[in-house]
């Protein structure tokens, strides 16, 4: 499939989108200017996106097949801290109920490289309060 930029210009043509990741920039196997990195993967289209390295922050994003640990469910926005994979540091956000099987979960400060797919906990100190799966 093709791997494009953010514009939909064919840059090189990829060997399977199982093969790479967001925030991935070896191994594209496409000459650019500019260092690019994996901004997005596209199923449907079997396409990867690439982008400059500021395009792979996000201030927020949404979390489904959630799993309430220390409270029954979320009826109201908490602050809270979120890990989004497994090596990275807990950082500050607020989780807003979208619905009873859906949150947004909006980052104080936008964090690199959030991959949907990949689990996010939440925690308030060293209490896990919950989590859920990263959506697009």
């Amino acid at each position: 499939g093709p791997i494009l930029d953010r514009y939909g210009r064919i840059l090189g043509i990829h060997k399977g989108i199982w093969n790479y990741t967001i925030g991935q920039r070896k191994g594209l196997g496409i000459q650019s200017e500019k260092p690019l990195y994996v901004i997005d993967i596209d199923p449907e289209r079997n396409a990867i996106i690439v982008g400059e390295e500021r395009e792979l922050y996000r201030e927020e994003f949404y979390a489904e097949e959630l799993n309430w640990v220390s409270i029954e469910k979320l009826e109201e926005p908490i602050e809270v801290k979120v890990k989004i994979r497994y090596k990275s540091d807990e950082t500050d956000c607020t989780v807003i109920p979208v619905s009873e099987d859906r949150v947004l979960v909006r980052f104080k400060k936008p964090q690199r490289a959030v991959t949907p797919g990949q689990a996010s906990v939440f925690y308030d100190g060293d209490t896990v309060v919950g989590g859920g799966i990263i959506e697009d």
